[in-house]
């Protein structure tokens, strides 16, 4: 496995739950995200995304409300999706984009698109919502007709994928994942709880990277599982805890 497409096209093939949270009716499976992943790939093509170029996501439920904050999940894995459909195509993905947005996409929850200004040749792309703004693309209803075929383009392990106190590279990352599941003990009988605002790449690594390595399922939502990942100084349920800023990337 040399680059983040290998995990997605190893996932495809597994059958177990790769989301679950309390709210939703069925699991979210490796197969249908992994696929999800590819056509949102696709999807990215349309509007200009390919090697090198840059893609901001931002985090969040589908329909915010007040005291929601940019980077935690809802319970719907839909900007985890982004973020791995964006470095299929070879782009470099910022988790924690400023309010200016100076990148070829911004994925981000309907009712925050008005929080961030755009560049001129930045593409909105809402998932939630929807938007009443006819030059904003609708994520989830456009990801859906999409090719569900793998994404074109040649991705080397020392190609850059996610911005963050430095440029982390595919290699970076799969590195990473592999070493949090020897440390903890991942497996396909794991379920994780992402707790961690998804803003950083240990956060990434912990909370999606890894748990696919593994086979794992991770949890969106407040049932307890077997182990959490959660920022420092926050106490949670789970006896084992991995610490995002603990992860060397």
């Amino acid at each position: 496995m040399q680059v983040l497409g290998d995990l997605v096209a190893d996932g495809r093939g597994r059958d177990g739950p790769l989301f679950t949270a309390p709210e939703r009716t069925a699991p979210y499976s490796y197969r249908d995200f992994c696929t999800n992943a590819w056509k949102g790939g696709n999807l990215m093509r349309h509007y200009g995304v390919r090697k090198g170029t840059r893609v901001a996501v931002v985090a969040g439920p589908k329909n915010p409300v007040d005291g929601d904050e940019p980077g935690y999940l809802g319970t719907a894995p839909d900007p985890l999706l982004a973020v791995l459909a964006a470095m299929l195509d070879g782009a470099i993905v910022d988790v924690d984009p400023p309010g200016a947005v100076d990148a070829t996409a911004l994925v981000a929850p309907a009712a925050w698109l008005d929080r961030y200004e755009l560049g001129p040749g930045t593409k909105a792309l809402a998932y939630g919502g929807p938007s009443d703004d006819p030059t904003v693309a609708q994520f989830e209803r456009e990801l859906w007709s999409e090719n569900p075929l793998q994404p074109p383009g040649d991705v080397a392990p020392d190609d850059p994928a996610l911005a963050g106190e430095r440029t982390y590279t595919h290699g970076d990352l799969l590195a990473a994942s592999e070493r949090v599941v020897a440390e903890n003990d991942l497996s396909d009988e794991t379920t994780v709880a992402l707790r961690a605002p998804v803003t950083t790449a240990g956060a990434i690594v912990a909370g999606l990277l890894a748990p696919m390595q593994a086979g794992a399922t991770v949890l969106l939502g407040d049932d307890d599982a077997d182990v959490a990942v959660a920022p420092e100084g926050v106490d949670v349920p789970e006896e084992r805890v991995i610490r995002p800023s603990d992860i060397s990337v």
